[in-house]
């Protein structure tokens, strides 16, 4: 399993780098000044490191339990980006609508893409990511 460090690592170069994409990415596509989407997104950010790691902590529980490793197959890691971001938008929905003064389903439909968007960010960062830095002593498969 991962160590505390290795974790935080992860977490917050996982959102550094995502903020540098998403940022100017959603002011562009959403009509929206860069400062307000930014702001949603830092928000978004916050909460999503915090959710980032125990989430994967009690997922990786979830899958020494049930497997006896922590490797992720294909499928396992779409599962897991995919929980990941349903979780994450039921929790910024609502700030979304509010600080935005938008409807909640324009809100969705702004999550929605947003999360889209950090889902494949998510899968691509996390085997890139299990790439460069391999838990110590455990075989590697899936690549």
């Amino acid at each position: 399993m991962r160590t505390v460090a290795d974790r935080i690592r992860h977490a917050l170069s996982f959102e550094i780098i995502g903020l540098m994409i998403v940022v100017p990415l959603g002011a562009l596509v959403f009509h929206h000044p860069m400062e307000e989407i930014g702001v949603v997104t830092v928000f978004a950010s916050i909460l999503a490191t915090v959710w980032n790691y125990f989430y994967n902590l009690g997922f990786d529980h979830a899958m020494k339990r049930l497997t006896g490793s922590v490797v992720k197959s294909l499928p396992v890691r779409v599962l897991h980006a995919a929980l990941f971001e349903i979780g994450l938008l039921l929790m910024t929905l609502p700030f979304i609508a509010w600080y935005m003064g938008i409807g909640l389903i324009d809100a969705l439909l702004l999550d929605i893409a947003i999360a889209v968007f950090y889902m494949v960010y998510a899968f691509v960062f996390n085997w890139a990511y299990d790439r460069i830095f391999p838990i110590p002593g455990t075989p590697q498969r899936g690549h």
